[in-house]
């Protein structure tokens, strides 16, 4: 980087979230594992594909307009 590039060189960037964000990480170092932790007991399950096509096996179509009559 040439001498005059560096002398007008505006400083990074940082809006006030990414500040924020960036501090709250700097006091509470184990947020990123909690968050991990709360990701994994909703979301990061294993599937049992097999019962899964089972399931979906036995479902039954349901009609248009489940509240229509039989007779009519």
């Amino acid at each position: 980087m040439s001498i005059l590039l560096r002398i007008f060189r505006r400083p990074d960037y940082n809006s006030d979230i990414s500040q924020f964000i960036g501090q709250l990480k700097a006091d509470k170092p184990d947020l990123e594992a909690k968050q991990l932790a709360g990701r994994a007991l909703l979301w990061d399950k294993q599937i049992n594909r097999e019962a899964q096509a089972d399931w979906l096996d036995a479902r039954v179509p349901q009609k248009p307009y489940v509240y229509q009559t039989e007779g009519k």
